[in-house]
């Protein structure tokens, strides 16, 4: 063990062998692991998990409740470690104060890990924008959805889609109004980034 930890501790892989220079006990932290090379994806994703863990049991002492959120959320299902550690979460976190939320573009990936039954058991909430043919076929079979009911994912404008919550699937347009500084907040459009930074 202490010679396949060595590559992490002394080695060129030692990137997490220090202290944290983030004040993990703020209101709201974000990890990145984006720039994290191949061979530290894997313990980083394991590292973050174990640190948020970590908060949801300190935060359910003092009777705080702890939102989890992972974005591309299939990437944590692809490793057999961070799916099985993402099923406990979903399993446990609840009971512990905790709201796992998870976000991806890619259900059909996502749809493909071993544990994703026991994360969709454990999920009261689903929140389905535009899907691809392919995914809402996946989508169609594993939340039992009508042929009527995906036509709401078919082509759908922005905002507009389906939420599934406790076996009850309903549609929904969501026309956020764009005259608002939320809104600004909250685009991801480039062409609106783009000219809020001439704006700007």
């Amino acid at each position: 063990m202490a010679q396949a930890l060595d590559l992490y501790v002394n080695g060129s892989l030692n990137f997490f062998n220090h202290r944290t220079t983030v004040d993990i006990s703020n209101r709201l932290v974000c990890f990145d692991i984006k720039g994290l090379g191949k061979n530290l994806k894997k313990p980083g994703m394991l590292i973050v998990q174990d640190a948020v863990w970590n908060t949801v049991t300190i935060n359910r002492a003092i009777g705080r409740s702890t939102w989890y959120f992972v974005d591309e959320f299939h990437l944590l299902l692809k490793e057999e470690q961070t799916a099985a550690y993402s099923a406990e979460i979903w399993k446990r976190f609840r009971k512990w104060g905790g709201i796992p939320t998870g976000a991806t573009q890619n259900p059909k990936d996502l749809l493909s890990s071993p544990e994703i039954e026991n994360i969709l058991e454990n999920s009261d909430f689903i929140y389905m924008l535009n899907q691809a043919a392919g995914d809402r076929k996946i989508l169609a079979e594993r939340l039992n959805i009508s042929s009527e009911q995906l036509a709401y994912v078919t082509n759908s404008e922005p905002g507009h889609g389906l939420l599934f919550f406790n076996n009850v699937i309903l549609p929904f347009a969501d026309d956020f109004p764009k005259d608002t500084e939320l809104y600004k907040l909250l685009t991801t459009k480039p062409s609106e980034l783009e000219h809020e930074e001439r704006m700007g």
